[in-house]
Parts: structure tokens; sequence; C-alpha cells
């Protein structure tokens, strides 16, 4: 199957050719019939040589014209699909952005089959202020973006994944039950660890603490990320570089204070 980006370019492709095509015919088409109308007087060998006038000039006026006109729209067309993804996509770690990750988990959870299944992760860089503090900005940055990574090689097609701020990203995994988010959250983990990231040559682990919300039936994004982000926060309580998911309908009322 061949990618998205390449079917697209090959549709564009094909828009250009179509309005080149059919447009220069349409041009043809009507100057012929203008010719054949009002010189239909003039004898047969007039006419004749009025439609082939009316032939070639739409052809090579209208051949090139249509075509720059089609590139144009091309190349429109694609600057504000490129604008549009950078509207949603954060712009150091190529996730979405926190405000087009909420409102594509949202529409997808008011669009879910009933009893479907699914789950939202809840991922935070720990000890990310030391990073900053100890090795510069830069070297904080390399770690997340090598953090993004290495979530992004876990995930399935069809998963989501965005940054919603600072060092948090989020994840949507459709169709999980609890047994399969705890063992993608687990996967995450590790995957973050075993990454590499060796700021002014040194070598330094990275870890992330992991909470996650599991539902089947209704459920808003509001509620996921509450009882994802206690779960979370409950982690790093618990001492960091660990995962700990809660079934939405199980998830007791609690409050937890928040700590890096």
């Amino acid at each position: 199957m061949l990618p998205s980006k390449t079917l697209t370019a090959l549709q564009s492709w094909s828009s250009v050719g179509r309005w080149t095509f059919f447009g220069t015919l349409a041009c043809v088409a009507v100057s012929v019939l203008f010719n054949a109308l009002f010189f239909d007087d003039l004898g047969y060998e007039a006419l004749r040589r009025s439609i082939i006038s009316a032939t070639v000039l739409p052809i090579a006026l209208g051949l090139p014209l249509f075509c720059y006109m089609s590139m144009r729209i091309r190349g429109l067309a694609i600057t504000n699909v490129r604008l549009g993804m950078v509207a949603r996509t954060d712009s150091l770690t190529a996730c979405l952005n926190r405000g087009a990750f909420t409102a594509k988990v949202s529409l997808l959870l008011s669009q879910r089959k009933p009893g479907s299944t699914g789950a939202l992760l809840m991922i935070d860089a720990d000890n990310f202020k030391a990073i900053n503090d100890l090795f510069g900005h830069d070297a904080g940055d390399e770690a997340l973006t090598i953090i993004a990574r290495s979530i992004r090689a876990i995930l399935r097609a069809g998963d989501l994944v965005g940054r919603m701020g600072g060092e948090e990203f989020g994840v949507y995994l459709p169709g999980v039950d609890q047994r399969g988010a705890e063992a993608i959250a687990e996967r995450i983990r590790r995957s973050v660890n075993l990454a590499a990231f060796a700021p002014e040559g040194r070598q330094r682990p990275l870890s992330v603490s992991v909470g996650g919300a599991v539902f089947e039936g209704p459920a808003s994004f509001t509620e996921l990320f509450r009882i994802a982000d206690q779960r979370l926060y409950g982690a790093k309580q618990a001492g960091r570089n660990r995962t700990t998911v809660a079934h939405f309908d199980d998830h007791p009322v609690i409050g937890i204070k928040r700590s890096a």
C-alpha cells in the first residue's frame, strides 16, 4: 500500500492533469461550436479553416494557461495542508499539540460504538527539571524528542499521541482493555528507559511515570484525563519510573498532590 503522503501527491498531480485536459477541451468545444454556428454561411473551405483555427488556438493558449493555474491551485492546497499540520503539531516533538489532541480524542469518544473499549494514558518525564538545570534547555529539548520517539515506537496504527505541555504527553489507545492498556504503558516505560541519551557525552538514563484510565461505555475526555492524571501523580509519589492504570468505573474520587 502506498504511503498517505504519496497518495496525496498522486491525487494532486492527477487533479492538475484533469483540470488542464478538461478545461482545454471545454474551450475547444465552445470555440468550435461558436465558429460552426456563426461562419456556416461562408462556404465549406472557410468553415473548415475556421474550425481548425477554433481547435488549434484554444489548445495553444488554453493548455499552458490551465496547466499554470492548476499548478498554482495545487501549490496553495499544499500550503494550506502544511499550515494545518503546523497548527495541530508540536514543533519540537512532532506530536499533536494539546488542543489538537484533546479535540481529536473528544471526537473519537463521541463517535464510539456502544460497548467499545479504550484507554487514555498520561506520561510525564521524571526529574526533568534536573536535566535542564544540569545540562541546559537544549539537552532538555533533546530528551523530550527522544521520549516522544520512544513513545511512538510502541504505538499501533490508529493510536494518538500528543504533547500536553512541558514534559507531559497524552496517548489515546482505542480498542484496548485493562490488560492491554497496562501492557502498552509498561512497554512505553521500558522503551524510554532503553533510549540513548548522552548530554555532554555522558550517558544519562531517562524515565517516565505513566498513569492511565481504561473505559468501556460512555466517557468524556475530561473525566478520563482527571483519572489518568491522578494515577500519573500517584505513580510519581510511589517512586517514579512506574505505571499505574485504573478502570474508569472502579476509580474512586481521590485527591493527589502533584510532585515533579
